[in-house]
């Protein structure tokens, strides 16, 4: 059974592989088959079906054309050309797509601001972003105008909804026409040139300005949607972000690239996704990791098992939460994938294989870029032999993930940051050989002998301690496994005369959380090393730690660090002396960094 079985496996990788490899193997820098020529060919095939379905509510694939061809004579008319930018500073709505869509008809560069920033990171989005227009929802205007003073430029502002602020977006479309313009406004464009750009998540820092070549939307906008043989029929259920890749592009791509409708919702909410799905007959659902535990820890309700969802499609999905994500919900086809907006190493996992970010399996690893190399964790570089070469892994092993760049091929292409600094630092080269250039993802993985990859930590977010490197993912997986926690955020924080970082993780809790019991669940599953010395208990909504993608917050609760007297939230020290997680107090704070008390 078990040789059967291996062949079978083989089998449908070999076969989806090819099949998707195939499909995928037009989009070339140098052709001028663009994004917009993807859309209109879809608008073209499917122009009374809806493309958009809210309820009654339905948007057809005609109206969602018309709507960015007047966006497009719009930019025309306001005197935009190609390669001109034009920020948009929105919530999720249909409109959201169409306008960037419509923009990209005339060659004009959207820039998807993140929704849930403002003021400096706001400003700094615009700064970077090259933009000489920027269009503002109208219940985004407040906080727009509250980021007027880091602005470096003063931009034209348009208003949808907003009326008597900026100039009226809605009255200047109202009066263009919704006729296609001529393609000759992009026909000297090539795949290789900007579609759009989007942002880093700026879970560490101010977020950087990430260029999307049309290479890179063609194959979000259509790779994902092949992987599960997507059709008319089908219902996108999208509750991401559209300002971010995998929403935004990977997401309504699998509906509008084959002729389906998208679901949009302004924001995710678990007490309402079932019923939503239902009501809205969803087949598809892009998730990420965070927002599958959020469903899981929610409380069981008949319609998980009452929906029509036939696959889950995202990425972040955690080992611990990935059984119980099936179990609940009846999805037995959960699509996991790696991917960085920017970068240009992917993976698929065809097979849902729990916990895998992808496979690549051995015999046709020549047919990917993707390398595993040694990482020093000290210097947070590649380790480097007697030769000035980087050291690929063994199976079973951790390394940082680098894809060769190919500048002539679509999938391996690095189109870099506005920002040319931000750029370099992540290429390396001379890797194997004289001459060769690599992309950094700032990832650790492990692969298996199958060729199965597993992510292990980012970069930066492990930390040594004791002589031991600990990797917060793992961490965050074993707090996950106790019934009390719904969120838990690892990293590491410096203890006086110790070298090294100490495990912290800040928990959000729900009333079955019992602290003996985690401590109990703590010291049985992790190596003394690994356990969290320091507990930091939040008060808020798990949706207040983290970023608009879902992406857990790190930056301030590392500067925060386990002092009581900068943290108002609950803290506990896993006190050697009485075995157990004790309240952290001023004066047991003072014995630890005094030495009194060993940790």
């Amino acid at each position: 059974m078990g040789v059967l079985r291996a062949i079978k496996r083989e089998w449908f990788y070999v076969t989806e592989l090819l099949r998707l490899l195939g499909k995928l193997k037009s989009i070339t820098p140098d052709s001028d088959y663009l994004t917009a020529d993807l859309f209109e060919d879809s608008v073209d095939a499917h122009a009374k079906r809806p493309a958009f379905v809210d309820g009654d509510m339905q948007v057809t694939y005609a109206e969602f054309d018309a709507y960015a061809n007047r966006v497009a004579n719009w930019a025309l008319a306001g005197g935009l050309k190609a390669g001109d930018t034009v920020a948009l500073y929105m919530a999720n709505r249909w409109e959201y797509v169409a306008i960037w869509y419509g923009l990209s008809k005339v060659g004009v560069i959207a820039a998807l601001l993140n929704n849930q920033v403002s003021g400096k990171a706001l400003g700094h989005g615009l700064n970077i972003s090259g933009a000489s227009h920027v269009i503002v929802e109208g219940e985004l205007a407040e906080e727009y105008e509250k980021a007027r003073p880091f602005f470096e430029a003063e931009l034209t502002c348009w208003t949808t909804d907003a009326p008597g602020m900026g100039e009226d977006f809605d009255a200047a479309l109202a009066g263009q026409s919704d006729t296609r313009p001529n393609r000759e406004h992009r026909a000297h464009l090539r795949a290789k040139d900007a579609c759009m750009k989007m942002y880093t998540s700026g879970t560490t820092g101010l977020p950087k300005a990430a260029i999307v070549a049309h290479t890179r939307s063609l194959y979000y906008l259509q790779v994902f949607g092949t992987i599960v043989r997507a059709k008319p029929s089908d219902r996108m259920m999208m509750v991401l972000p559209l300002y971010h890749a995998t929403g935004g592009l990977c997401g309504i791509g699998a509906a509008l690239s084959f002729g389906g409708a998208a679901i949009i919702r302004r924001k995710f909410s678990a007490s309402r996704f079932w019923d939503d799905a239902i009501e809205n007959k969803a087949t598809l659902f892009m998730y990420v990791g965070e927002l599958c535990r959020f469903l899981v820890a929610a409380e069981p309700s008949k319609a998980e098992k009452k929906h029509k969802i036939r696959a889950a499609i995202g990425n972040g999905l955690r080992p611990d939460v990935w059984p119980r994500f099936v179990k609940r919900t009846g999805i037995s086809r959960v699509v996991e994938f790696y991917g960085a907006t920017e970068g240009n190493v992917g993976l698929v996992n065809l097979d849902s294989q729990p916990g895998a970010i992808g496979r690549i399996p051995p015999y046709l690893s020549w047919r990917f870029n993707v390398n595993l190399v040694k990482f020093d964790l000290d210097a947070e570089e590649p380790v480097r032999n007697s030769d000035g070469r980087c050291i690929e892994v063994e199976p079973g092993e951790v390394g940082e993930a680098i894809g060769e760049i190919r500048a002539d091929d679509a999938r391996y292409r690095f189109d870099g940051y506005q920002d040319e600094e931000a750029t370099k630092k992540k290429i390396l080269t001379d890797v194997f050989e004289a001459g060769d250039v690599y992309f950094r993802t700032g990832d650790l993985m492990r692969r298996d002998k199958l060729g199965y990859y597993y992510f292990i930590d980012r970069v930066g977010d492990t930390f040594r301690w004791k002589s031991e490197n600990v990797a917060t993912s793992e961490v965050s997986e074993v707090l996950g496994m106790d019934e009390g926690v719904v969120q838990a955020n690892v990293y590491g924080v410096e203890v006086a005369d110790y070298s090294g970082k100490a495990g912290m993780a800040a928990l959000v809790v729900n009333d079955k959380f019992d602290l003996a019991r985690l401590h109990a669940l703590v010291h049985k599953e992790l190596p003394h090393f690994a356990r969290p010395l320091f507990l930091r208990i939040h008060q808020e909504d798990p949706s207040a730690h983290t970023t608009g993608t879902f992406k857990m917050k790190k930056t301030d609760l590392v500067t925060q660090g386990w002092d009581p007297d900068k943290v108002e939230e609950p803290l506990y020290l896993d006190d050697p002396d009485s075995g157990a997680y004790e309240a952290l107090t001023a004066d047991l704070r003072d014995e630890v960094q005094s030495g009194r008390k060993r940790v």
